[in-house]
């Protein structure tokens, strides 16, 4: 209990609100100067659907790596989210599954449209931190880390269908109705924060895909107003889960690269709808995602549920702008 107090209490200190509105963390780089993590999605299933064999691999590549924190890309907790604060699910699908040394580090958590089926209120609240310290789950905000930073958006409340065609399923929109509003203010904070960045990375992270050639396929309203605003802001990255694949897929007017990482559990949906942009990479299965960054590089390599490296690519940015490379598996 004392280690956790402390945790909480040390991560208190480095959190603050950014001039944009939006909540600011602060993570120290390696003495290095480096940083490393991994990145997975849609994975809460009590260890059902290989959720535990990928979270043995990622243990061993989270070692490997020397990783800093992880990052949860949404659907934490299937299939409706968390009942409460005091919900099994949690730790069942969390706490009891990733428990490799590697992995003892920060989870940085967006949510996603299954986790907006349960209590949100619930899964946003910092009591599930004096459970397990590691889940540090907001709607919206900014990991800084001296060379990078990484703006976590909500995406959920973007999706029309969610509001007028829930079908079965009731979503919790506690604190973010009216829709309309919501979506305007977080954009414009988003767009505020990108604006004041000197960050030499950034890279955006929500949960529903941009571009994407499974299942789901692109989002339109992330197209319509998410889209432009990383353009035309610098963005680098933009890494997402909600399709139970892995992904790399170049923009073909800018520099923006897009990751799919949402193979935490239940995959294998046995669907492929290209879209014009260039395909780097796709994988119909289970697995994770890693991110080596310094200065001057970052490096993207996918694993299956096995550990086996299924692709990686490499991006050196210069003073005046980008030179990549890459290199499939």
């Amino acid at each position: 209990m004392a280690r956790v107090l402390l945790l909480l209490s040390l991560f208190s200190l480095l959190v603050s609100v950014a001039i944009s509105g939006l909540t600011r963390i602060e993570h120290s780089l390696k003495n290095d100067g480096s940083l490393a993590l991994l990145v997975i999605g849609d994975w809460g299933r009590k260890g059902n659907y290989n959720q535990s064999l990928v979270a043995q691999q990622m243990g061993k590549v989270g070692k490997e790596l020397n990783i800093d924190f992880i990052i949860s890309t949404g659907d934490n907790f299937y299939e409706n989210g968390l009942t409460g604060v005091d919900d099994p699910a949690f730790e069942q699908s969390f706490s009891d599954i990733y428990t490799a040394e590697s992995l003892q580090k920060p989870w940085y958590t967006v949510l996603g449209n299954h986790d907006y089926r349960g209590n949100v209120i619930a899964q946003l609240n910092p009591a599930l931190q004096k459970i397990d310290s590691r889940f540090i789950c907001m709607r919206s905000f900014i990991v800084n880390a001296e060379i990078v930073e990484f703006f976590f958006v909500d995406t959920t409340p973007f999706v029309m269908k969610y509001w007028t065609n829930p079908e079965d399923s009731h979503y919790d929109w506690r604190g973010v109705e009216p829709r309309k509003s919501y979506i305007s203010n977080l954009t414009q904070d988003l767009k505020c924060a990108l604006q004041e960045s000197s960050a030499r990375w950034k890279i955006v992270v929500g949960h529903h895909s941009i571009r994407s050639v499974s299942i789901h396929g692109d989002t339109a309203e992330l197209l319509q107003y998410l889209l432009p605003v990383l353009q035309e802001n610098g963005v680098d990255f933009y890494v997402n889960g909600h399709d139970h694949c892995l992904e790399h897929i170049s923009s073909t007017n800018s520099p923006l690269q897009y990751f799919t990482s949402g193979g935490g559990s239940k995959a294998w949906r046995g669907a492929y709808i290209p879209n014009t942009d260039k395909l780097r990479f796709f994988y119909d299965g289970q697995g994770f995602m890693s991110l080596k960054l310094t200065k001057s590089d970052a490096d993207i390599a996918f694993y299956d549920v096995s550990g086996q490296q299924l692709h990686k690519w490499s991006m050196a940015k210069i003073s005046q702008g980008l030179l990549s490379s890459n290199a499939a598996m």
